[in-house]
């Protein structure tokens, strides 16, 4: 496979486009909140909305009728420029590249809000290809339209070939914000059998031992473990960000909070939020326990520089539980910047 120099890697794509970054910038995204912006009373609350969530989405792709594409697309960008979205991330879910509308997305969005504009969600990624076409179009049209910062991206694993290619798109461009699950088409491109949006299924379990005639008790099992474990390692190596995606069923919080609370065990930074409910689930289960956050601290603490090993509480603390603990602290301080009752809570004040 051919692949671009170190120095090439980090060159803008066209004269005038802003160079890329060199490391992420360093934000909080515990939750994706989802805003259907062809619903005037919807995006009229994106304001207010801004104020409790890590970032607002102007979905424009599925869940958007085709006769309400191009009022999606202007409400987006009417959303964008009627607020001032501050520390809260401002993205978008355009349409598939091969759709009818994706080309008018990228260009009048870009040309009408381009500089508030943080990141661009691209829906069914399936290979390095498709970045490297949103990043050529990206640079030419950051530099016709002046725009300060390199617009990111944000690839949804949706099909066998995307999970397939997983590592190369995580390694394709610069730009790569990060990737999320996107479970219903997934699940679809796999031929898996269910209608379920995320999370787990009754029927996808393992059972008990044999004890003679007495019922073996069933265990469901998670069928999204292997795919966001690829997707956590893809993202971790390149250095970017992976996130769980929508989790379709409104009426159980406590299904919705086991299946992002695995997410975000096994390393995922955030997950959609597709409803209100939501929302508080997500900033809760993305966001460390304060008594973890304690006892990090005090591996910290008692091993200043990292190495060694040490005792704590009964228990061995050594180079690799540092950095573990290092993980939850940095966490820490980003939710404590923005929540003095978890500062108090966590001993970060």
């Amino acid at each position: 496979m051919v692949t671009k120099t170190p120095r090439k890697f980090f060159e803008a794509l066209a004269a005038g486009a802003p160079a890329p970054f060199r490391d992420l910038p360093v934000r909080l995204e515990r939750m994706i909140h989802f805003v259907p912006p062809h619903i005037e009373k919807l995006r009229a609350r994106a304001g207010e909305l801004a104020k409790d969530v890590d970032v607002v989405l102007g979905n424009l792709e599925d869940a958007v009728p085709v006769e309400a594409k191009e009022a999606a697309r202007a409400g987006f960008i009417a959303m964008a420029q009627a607020n001032d979205f501050g520390a809260t991330g401002l993205w978008t879910r355009i349409n598939s590249l091969n759709s009818p509308w994706v080309l008018d997305d990228i260009t009048q969005i870009v040309g009408a809000v381009g500089d508030k504009l943080d990141v661009i969600m691209l829906p069914k990624v399936e290979g390095p290809w498709d970045i490297h076409y949103l990043d050529q179009l990206l640079a030419q049209l950051e530099a016709r339209h002046n725009v300060g910062k390199p617009i990111l991206i944000h690839a949804i694993l949706e099909t066998a070939e995307g999970v397939k290619n997983v590592e190369a798109i995580a390694t394709a461009s610069p730009r790569m914000h990060g990737m999320s699950l996107g479970p219903a088409d997934l699940a679809a491109s796999r031929a898996m059998k269910t209608t379920r949006v995320g999370g787990g299924h009754p029927e996808y379990k393992v059972l008990a031992d044999a004890a003679g005639d007495a019922p073996r008790a069933g265990y469901q099992q998670d069928l999204w473990h292997y795919t966001v474990a690829k997707m956590v390692d893809a993202c971790a190596a390149a250095g970017i960000k992976p996130f769980y995606g929508p989790f379709g069923d409104f009426s159980d919080a406590a299904a919705c909070e086991a299946q992002f609370r695995n997410a975000f065990l096994m390393g995922c930074a955030g997950a959609w939020t597709l409803h209100p409910s939501q929302i508080a689930i997500a900033k809760r289960v993305f966001s460390p326990d304060p008594a973890e956050v304690a006892f990090a601290l005090k591996i910290l603490k008692a091993m200043p520089n990292g190495t060694g090993a040490v005792m704590i509480d009964g228990k061995m603390q050594d180079d690799a539980t540092w950095k573990q603990a290092k993980v939850m602290v940095d966490l820490a301080r980003q939710v404590a910047a923005q929540d003095p009752e978890f500062a108090a809570k966590a001993g970060l004040l």
